[in-house]
């Protein structure tokens, strides 16, 4: 049984193969967008918040929570909310470069 999570490592790897090389948001150029991140857990829960700042001033963000306490680990928790919080730039980043391309498209 393969257990491998077809991850984002795995998704550049086949696009750099197959030579897909139009306009894209690639990891770098997301990461790049990132300018800070914080991050809070709330005292007496397992509830970590991850705050995104991008370059532009925007910001997004993130969540976790472990539903035992007993599984709740604080670096854990970071990791997931920045994730989550990551995850949502995505759509974002997308939906302005298709917006770039479109007004291209329209001079």
């Amino acid at each position: 049984m393969n257990t491998h999570v077809y991850d984002d490592n795995d998704i550049e790897r086949d696009i750099q193969e197959r030579g897909l090389t139009a306009p894209r948001i690639t990891q770098a150029s997301l990461d790049g967008k990132i300018a800070s991140e914080q991050y809070h857990q709330f005292p007496g829960t397992t509830v970590t918040v991850c705050c995104l700042l991008l370059a532009n001033g925007y910001t997004v963000i993130g969540e976790s929570a472990s539903v035992s306490p007993e599984n709740f680990d604080a670096e854990i928790g970071r990791k997931v909310a920045r994730a989550h919080a990551r995850d949502k730039i995505w759509p974002l980043e997308g939906y302005l470069l298709r917006e770039r391309l479109h007004q291209k498209e329209q001079a």
